[in-house]
């Protein structure tokens, strides 16, 4: 693991903490940033299969659950 020294926002460590259950400041960006990137996978999940959608690409799954 890398060493860092950084200025943190006292009120959002404490504020991040809180949400995440940490109990050091270690924890809580360690797990903000963990946090923060599988927001960013999810994102950019997201956007693929929108763009898939907008090719029509999902067509065929709606008219196959429209048959008799």
């Amino acid at each position: 693991m890398t060493k860092n020294l950084v200025d943190l926002d006292d009120e959002a460590l404490a504020d991040a903490a809180e949400w995440f259950g940490t109990s050091t400041p270690g924890d809580t960006v360690n797990a903000a940033l963990r946090d923060a990137a599988v927001r960013a996978q999810r994102a950019r999940a997201l956007a693929e299969m929108v763009e898939i959608a907008r090719t029509g690409q999902f067509d065929e799954l709606l008219d196959k659950r429209h048959r008799p």
